[in-house]
């Protein structure tokens, strides 16, 4: 709850423990003692609301101490937990908690508040009922992002491979530097947290702040990192070595040629990996690098203890691993995303791949329309939906551009109606009343004539994405 391991487990160190640091936070430590007292707050008025064992609350994922501790309160509640993006839009935050059945929002400050979720049974209709534990979202580009149960024993499985493939002890610091919704909080603040180690919080406003990081790490002498590339350039900035980094791990991302001999230099004396899946399925393939050495492409590696891959005769990759979801809680969505082969459950991830003849994959693109901005998997034409929705547009075409930091970002090129004043300003608020922040176009071309077009009539991605290119190098 992720599991009930987890949530005893930090019971556990709070009493015996007290007074060893848990959580920091910009300027503050939060010991063991101080977290499991904070939970047992939010416990007591969790209690005052009744909500019923085994019912659902949704609570926006800020990444707090105070969320924190409210969420290992509903665990030990015996509640199911959705955690969606903060950022998520009100409407698109509405819709996915009546789709869950969450009885409640809840926030957590130095009190709880609770908002009441009004039911609606059309919005819920072929959801399932979600057993207690953890609920992550995928990236959500269309504002209502597909829901996914992670089961308490996943979890266990999970976190007692990372702890041994790791060799994680409660010596350890993390520095947690991705949302606390996304899949790699699993590892780098739960996993953490059961054995009693310490985790960083890096404050999700100062996300590109290089000094603010470097110091984090510098100060609280952390020893495991994982992240996306934008994370280790901010973190190469400093010219400095990191000597107590002993665990470097690349994910979300394919990291630059460019970059690997700084992060080698940046951390002299880490072990690197780098680690591939989903948030359906959890970590499935590993691939130790030395990055002062790689050249060419990075392989995603070879499949983890107990996961096993398949690769389509159109090249995708499906895998089976331990820890994987049962499910999307929108059980229609499972028969396309889910098949049994051989008595075991795949997942089709949408990745193409190949495998050489030594068992090592390489990514070598995507099936569909995905691509990912800062890490996260980002649905190009579900993105066009939500923009094409504003009444005053015709037409929207989104396409990525290659972007240093971010690795891709989005650019919109939208057709408006004859006589419409809608500015760039207003669309993007329109996007960001449905979409999690990364979804959100960076760049917007409004024109008043009609999107360019290929010879078979279809919109001209590639000259509309020429053009923006252009624009930015002039």
């Amino acid at each position: 709850m992720p599991s009930p391991c987890l949530a005893d487990a930090v019971a556990v160190h709070g009493l015996h423990r007290p007074h060893r640091t848990a959580l920091v936070f910009n300027d503050r430590s939060v010991t063991y003692g101080e977290l499991i007292d904070l939970t047992q707050t939010y416990r007591g008025q969790l209690t005052q609301l009744e909500i019923p064992a085994g019912s659902t609350v949704c609570v926006p994922a800020y990444k707090t101490p105070e969320t924190i501790a409210l969420l290992l309160a509903a665990f030990h509640e015996d509640l199911a937990v959705l955690a969606p993006a903060p950022d998520l839009g009100a409407a698109a935050l509405a819709r996915l908690a009546q789709q869950a059945r969450a009885t409640h929002i809840l926030t957590a400050s130095d009190t709880l508040t609770a908002d009441r979720v009004p039911q609606d049974e059309v919005e819920a209709a072929g959801f399932a009922k979600a057993a207690p534990g953890l609920l992550l979202t995928t990236s959500g580009s269309t504002g209502t992002p597909k829901i996914v149960p992670i089961a308490p024993a996943g979890f266990d499985a999970f976190a007692a491979w990372a702890t041994q493939e790791f060799a994680l002890t409660s010596d350890d610091v993390a520095l947690s530097y991705a949302p606390l919704n996304f899949d790699l909080a699993l590892l780098d603040i739960w996993s953490f947290l059961q054995l009693g180690a310490r985790v960083v919080l890096v404050d999700q406003g100062r996300a590109t702040d290089a000094p603010y990081i470097q110091a984090l790490v510098e100060a609280h002498e952390v020893t495991f990192i994982q992240g996306v590339p934008m994370l280790y350039r901010l973190l190469a900035e400093a010219g400095t070595a990191f000597a107590a980094v002993r665990e470097v791990i690349f994910t979300g991302d394919s990291v630059p040629d460019s970059l690997l001999p700084q992060v080698s230099v940046a951390f002299p004396k880490a072990k690197f990996h780098n680690i591939f899946g989903c948030t359906e399925t959890n970590d499935s393939f590993i691939h130790e690098v030395d990055p002062a050495t790689l050249t060419g492409k990075m392989p995603i590696g070879r499949p983890i203890a107990g996961t096993e891959a398949r690769v389509s005769e159109a090249g995708e990759l499906l895998v089976a691993t331990p820890f994987q979801t049962a499910g999307y809680l929108n059980t229609a969505l499972n028969a396309a995303a889910f098949v049994e082969l051989d008595g075991r459950v795949f997942y089709r991830t949408g990745d193409l791949v190949t495998r050489d003849d030594d068992g090592l994959y390489s990514l070598q693109g995507r099936a569909d329309w995905q691509v990912k901005v800062r890490g996260v998997r980002t649905n190009l034409q579900e993105v066009e939906q939500v923009i094409a929705a504003h009444p005053e547009v015709l037409e929207a075409v989104v396409v990525p551009l290659p972007d240093e930091q971010a690795g891709v970002r989005l650019h919109a090129h939208v057709s408006r109606h004859p006589s419409s004043t809608l500015s760039s300003l207003r669309l993007r608020t329109h996007a960001g009343e449905h979409l999690p922040r990364h979804a959100i176009p960076t760049s917007v071309h409004i024109t008043d004539t009609p999107l360019p077009r290929t010879s078979t009539g279809k919109p001209d991605r590639n000259l509309i994405k020429s053009n923006r290119m252009k624009e930015i190098q002039t």
